[in-house]
């Protein structure tokens, strides 16, 4: 018999961008291992990127409970004056501009008044209607996954007031995020941060991180085994009877968001010496950016006279980006400068595996994203700051296209980064927590 497990996210289709892509995927495997998902979301959310294409993969038959969700973003348009129609992206992407007065006080009063996070509002009316939902549509667990962190606060809420087992999902951290530092928290919010954050690790039956150094900073909290379930590819993105088109040109792509943390300096100098001393790379370099990018990415190419050979695309349907991932000769995964970098694992790089094009890595030669990639041969990593090796393997890369013998993995380890292969997982876990 099939049983049921509720899932709590605030990213569901309509979102695009990464955060609605590892539950969307996993619910639409989990009733292959006895699992029927009910999707509890946010009705009128202020998603930062929209893709109506994910619609599809919405597994029918799937119970979708929406409920209104109060956000404090048009106060903050209004307040400094942006247009009601611009998104805001997470993450604080910078402007060109030192921050005014007035968008530290928004940022200060979204830190220290909104916590964990602007949809902390909803948690209340959330788990008034949930509770009243369960009594007449029971179900075995519940999973709630986070960033934003209140959703993990309505399913410890509903832990505590039903004893349903409870699987908290950790996307990425909560404390130990990259931009926590920027949120200019006083004392006081930072404590009630960690209080909350040690709360949910605590009551919850399971917790699970997508990464091997996220879980150990999880578990130095919770003082438990936190589990391990990356992140994956869905085999069904890409139609298996055709074969990708390749660029003409040396293509170096990246898919994401770029924000200040992203954007390494030592990157675009490399290409940008390498563009004035070899002039056979600057005829076939281009440089793909789909997604937005911060001001200062900009700059930097600019500065470094290799504007010119990029193109940016704020957004694309997915089904267009993994086209796009197919018929680059290289992908480039950057792995956020900041003081958690070795637990980072963008969303990104596992559609770059299934890609099966050449990864270059800028990040941690250690971190967990170099573990993934070193484990299934797919790419290769440089050190933030090591210029010279990024200057050598460019011109590596590219004397492998210039010969026509720049290939992409073939490895067999990468099917088990796939979103059915975690779907397995998840399922074990709860038949693990549901267990008397």
């Amino acid at each position: 018999m099939m049983q049921k497990v509720l899932i709590i996210t605030y990213y569901w289709p309509p979102s695009g961008g990464s955060g609605v892509q590892r539950w969307l995927k996993m619910s639409k495997y989990l009733p292959e291992f006895g699992w029927q998902p009910v999707i509890y979301t946010a009705d009128n959310a202020e998603y930062p990127v929209e893709d109506f294409s994910l619609e599809k993969d919405v597994l029918t038959g799937t119970v979708v409970l929406k409920q209104p969700i109060v956000e404090p973003y048009n106060l903050y348009k209004r307040f400094l004056g942006i247009k009601k129609e611009k998104r805001i992206q997470a993450g604080f992407l910078s402007t060109d501009h030192k921050p005014s007065f007035k968008e530290n006080l928004a940022r200060w009063i979204r830190g220290n008044f909104f916590i964990p996070d602007a949809r902390c509002l909803w948690v209340k009316p959330s788990v008034k209607y949930l509770l009243n939902y369960l009594k007449e549509n029971p179900v075995e667990a519940i999973i709630s996954t986070g960033p934003p962190h209140s959703m993990h606060l309505i399913a410890l809420k509903l832990h505590k007031k039903t004893g349903i087992p409870w699987i908290a999902d950790f996307r990425d951290p909560w404390t130990e995020i990259d931009f926590y530092g920027e949120l200019k928290l006083t004392g006081w919010a930072d404590r009630k941060h960690r209080r909350l954050e040690k709360n949910v690790l605590l009551n919850a039956n399971k917790v699970v991180a997508v990464g091997w150094e996220m879980a150990k900073g999880l578990g130095k909290i919770a003082r438990k085994e936190v589990e391990i379930v990356p992140n994956g590819f869905d085999f069904e993105i890409k139609n298996k009877d055709s074969r990708a088109v390749l660029t003409d040109k040396f293509s170096i792509t990246h898919i994401g968001i770029i924000t200040p943390s992203r954007n390494i300096d030592c990157l675009w100098e490399a290409i940008g010496e390498l563009v004035k001393e070899e002039p056979e790379f600057a005829k076939n370099l281009e440089i793909k950016l789909i997604g937005t990018i911060d001001k200062s990415v900009e700059s930097s190419l600019k500065k470094q006279g290799i504007f010119g050979y990029t193109s940016v695309v704020n957004q694309m349907p997915h089904d267009k980006v993994v086209e796009e991932q197919r018929s680059s000769r290289v992908l480039l995964l950057l792995v956020n400068n900041s003081p958690n970098a070795k637990s980072i694992i963008t969303g990104k790089i596992y559609e770059y595996l299934y890609a099966k094009r050449p990864i270059l890595a800028i990040g941690p030669e250690d971190g967990d994203a170099a573990r993934i990639l070193n484990d299934t041969g797919a790419g290769i990593v440089v050190d933030f700051n090591d210029k010279t090796r990024m200057k050598t393997k460019i011109w590596e890369l590219f004397s492998l296209f210039k010969t026509d013998t720049l290939v992409g993995p073939n490895n067999p380890t990468i099917e088990k980064y796939s979103r059915k292969y975690q779907a397995g997982q998840f399922a074990q876990l709860l038949e693990n927590a549901v267990k008397p």
